[in-house]
């Protein structure tokens, strides 16, 4: 695979562009979940009048032997994406797999406590084993699906694929509790993430991550060669997009930085993808992985502070020719604070905290993920919390407000830029997705 992006390439302006038309079709490859980056990119789908067509990741029943959906599941979840499902379980990962009658890798870590994972190992042969059992699963499926889906598309239209799938926490107990400490932890609470990385249950947490995060995209881009081939042949064009993180830029001290949430145990995994999508390019392949920001969604909620990142798009707005709507933002967020607390009082604090040296320490691209610190721990989860005491109810916050709004960009800018994009590898800052904003509502 090629090395890692050495320095972000941002989209600094609104694409203009757009292939995708009536009678084109949009795949989702990941099921569509609650709030997340995937509901922008399926509604600019819907008003572009596409088809739209996803796909499952099955479920598990309770000996977690992987199954297609009932069709009372498949019912709810068609109507929830508004579109066809292909019902064959895709989901990643092989965390739950194994050669028949063996262990999984689950199964090897349920005996892991909290005193003994760090020193506890693996037998990595049989992980190995169980990796490619998983890994013939998933392509096994896949090439049905396409085979499912190659008849639903027409010869000469156009296909947006967008890969959602991320993740890979296998599910037992003691990395719940691990996590906490990891994520949520200061003071006596605080774990070292670097001492994750160095146990076997952390290079195991890794690998999954690769398959759940990145190799999906690859095996999505072989999978559908077929399809491409035939569309391209009949004067269609394919296009893939995947969702990235990789640090953003923010408003500091009136200047856009990159910065980024520490620590961000996906990253690995994360730059992998990034290194998929270029290669896939190199082949000619029109294949985009869009370094997004840093939202609140279920699944990174475990991650405390990485919200803190999102309260600078409130001066981007202003920054980049807001007015009126822009305002009502900046009201909006007020009234989720208590009496006697103000707006400008908690952006001072994201001002403060920006400037630490700690953080400082952090804001550098070539090292990232970094490892997490006491200190970094102490400033970032103390932050977080000070904030959210600011607000009236800790349910409605002005992250959620802002999460809304970065989704609400992202999702037009991802889906004109995919129609010609500029590289394999693009951040989204907060300047561009301001810029959107500001137009979209303007």
């Amino acid at each position: 695979m090629t090395a890692p992006v050495s320095l972000p390439v941002s989209l600094r302006e609104i694409p203009q562009h757009n292939i995708f038309r009536k009678g084109d079709t949009f795949v989702l490859f990941g099921e569509l979940f609650g709030r997340g980056y995937a509901n922008g990119l399926v509604n600019e789908a819907r008003k572009a009048g596409m088809t739209i067509i996803g796909i499952t990741v099955g479920r598990r029943d309770e000996n977690h032997a992987l199954r297609a959906l009932t069709a009372e599941e498949l019912a709810e979840a068609e109507a929830n994406l508004g579109g066809r499902i292909i019902n064959v379980p895709l989901m990643a990962g092989f965390d739950l797999d194994a050669p028949a009658g063996e262990p999984t890798p689950t199964d090897l870590l349920g005996g892991m406590t909290l005193k003994s994972w760090q020193d506890d190992k693996l037998d990595w042969p049989h992980i190995e084993k169980c990796r490619a059992v998983g890994v013939k699963r998933f392509r096994d499926s896949v090439a049905k699906v396409m085979a499912e889906l190659d008849g639903m598309i027409a010869d000469g239209s156009n296909t947006f694929f967008a890969h959602t799938m991320a993740g890979g926490i296998p599910k037992v107990k003691v990395f719940l509790a691990i996590a906490n400490r990891i994520y949520k932890g200061r003071g006596e609470r605080f774990m070292s993430s670097r001492a994750l990385l160095d146990s076997d249950l952390g290079k195991l947490c890794l690998m999954n991550f690769d398959e759940v995060t990145a190799n999906t995209f690859q095996y999505l881009i072989e999978g559908s060669a077929a399809i491409r081939a035939r569309l391209e042949k009949t004067g269609g064009q394919v296009r893939y997009t995947a969702y990235g993180y990789h640090g953003t830029e923010i408003l500091i001290n009136g200047d856009y930085h990159w910065q980024t949430y520490t620590n961000y145990t996906q990253g690995y995994a994360k730059m992998r993808l990034e290194r998929v999508a270029t290669d896939a390019w190199a082949q000619g392949i029109k294949a985009t992985v869009f370094n997004c920001p840093e939202i609140r969604t279920n699944s990174s909620d475990i991650f405390v502070g990485v919200e803190l990142s999102l309260f600078p798009l409130l001066k981007a707005l202003k920054q980049e020719g807001g007015a009126t709507w822009a305002d009502a933002q900046w009201q909006a967020c007020r009234d989720l604070l208590q009496d006697g607390m103000s707006l400008e009082a908690l952006l001072q604090k994201i001002s403060d905290y920006n400037a630490a040296g700690v953080m400082k320490a952090y804001r550098n691209f070539a090292a990232w993920p970094m490892d997490n610190s006491a200190e970094l721990a102490d400033l970032m989860i103390g932050t977080s919390e000070e904030i959210t005491q600011m607000h009236k109810d800790r349910k409605a916050l002005v992250t959620d407000i802002l999460s809304a709004l970065v989704l609400e960009g992202t999702g037009p800018l991802m889906f004109l830029e995919a129609s010609d994009p500029a590289a394999p590898v693009l951040w989204l800052n907060h300047d561009v997705i301001a810029k959107q904003l500001n137009l979209i509502h303007g």
